[in-house]
């Protein structure tokens, strides 16, 4: 092998004018580089998520303290995060002060009935508009996204009359039927059926499934993690629903949760401590909820457009 060999450079390799080991010193246009973005330190991400964090659990965190104090140590001046001594009995006198524990009975059945039910609506009718092919299919859905549009207050009065004519007042029918139909379940679980591949469907109409099949065997198991995020949030609708059970229910053996914790500011005397003692008690179901599906959450919302990216 010759010098020249040796001392010869590729031609798509040059060195020149600042672009080494770029083809033919291959610069972006106006022969500006560009500069990396810097990153923020981890140790400040982590500090500004702390902070937010603390943000958060601050309203909690005053709520048990409080729970545990008297009735005359809630209002201090200064105010103490611990009373005298930890009263751990408020929890039991909150739930002799009102019949809590109906309540609690109430909102659960309501809770999970109604989950159920919209679980159950929504798949069906997003299959149908994101695999069924049917003349306009796209606007109707458009229609049926608008009715997220209208806030719950206009319709409260309408319903109510509906309600009344077919004599569901103080009914758990009425608390829980009207809202079990939403056009945010169809869009949620909609935006992720049309993720699912089709020739996974297509396999399984020649082995000879139908639609029925083809939902419950093949896109309701991979589609888990948005059901998932979909119940979490239809439970804690229905658990903290305060406006439509005050207009159709007057009755204790109908009424729920967030109707219970008003009644302890009553006629019988404001009770903060036996309130934020109930706070606490009721705030248990949904917490638990959210961390027993925790990893279905953080991988539906991903997943399913909730995510922001």
């Amino acid at each position: 092998m010759t010098s020249e060999a040796l001392g010869t450079r590729s031609p798509g390799l040059t060195a020149d004018d600042g672009g080494a080991g770029t083809p033919d010193g291959a610069r972006p246009a106006g022969g500006v580089v560009p500069q990396r973005r810097r990153r923020r330190p981890p140790v400040v991400s982590q500090l500004l998520l702390t902070l937010a964090l603390l943000l958060f659990l601050a309203p909690l965190g005053w709520m048990v303290l409080s729970s545990l104090k008297s009735a005359g140590e809630i209002f201090t001046t200064p105010p103490e995060l611990f009373g005298e001594s930890l009263l751990f009995s408020n929890y039991s006198n909150a739930l002799d002060f009102l019949p809590f524990g109906r309540f609690m009975l109430n909102t659960a059945f309501v809770a999970v009935t109604g989950t159920v039910i919209t679980l159950v609506t929504s798949a069906l009718s997003a299959y149908a508009f994101a695999r069924l092919r049917f003349r306009g299919r796209d606007s109707l859905f458009l229609v049926y996204l608008g009715t997220l549009m209208v806030p719950q207050e206009v319709v409260v009065v309408p319903m109510f009359l509906i309600m009344n004519q077919l004599g569901w007042i103080n009914t758990f029918q009425a608390l829980v039927l009207p809202w079990a139909f939403t056009a945010f379940g169809t869009f949620l679980l909609r935006q992720f059926f049309l993720t699912i591949p089709k020739e996974l469907e297509e396999s399984a109409r020649i082995d000879g499934a139908g639609h029925w099949r083809i939902l419950t065997q093949i896109i309701v198991p991979i589609a888990a993690p948005a059901f998932a995020v979909l119940a979490v949030f239809t439970f804690i609708t229905y658990w903290n629903s305060f406006l439509w059970p005050l207009i159709v229910t007057n009755d204790v053996t109908t009424t729920t949760v967030p109707l219970g914790l008003n009644l302890f500011l009553g006629q019988n005397g404001q009770a903060w401590n036996l309130l934020m003692a109930a706070a606490t008690i009721s705030m248990a179901p949904t917490a638990l909820l959210v961390l027993l599906l925790q990893r279905y959450l953080v991988k539906g919302i991903a997943l399913s457009g909730l995510g922001g990216r």
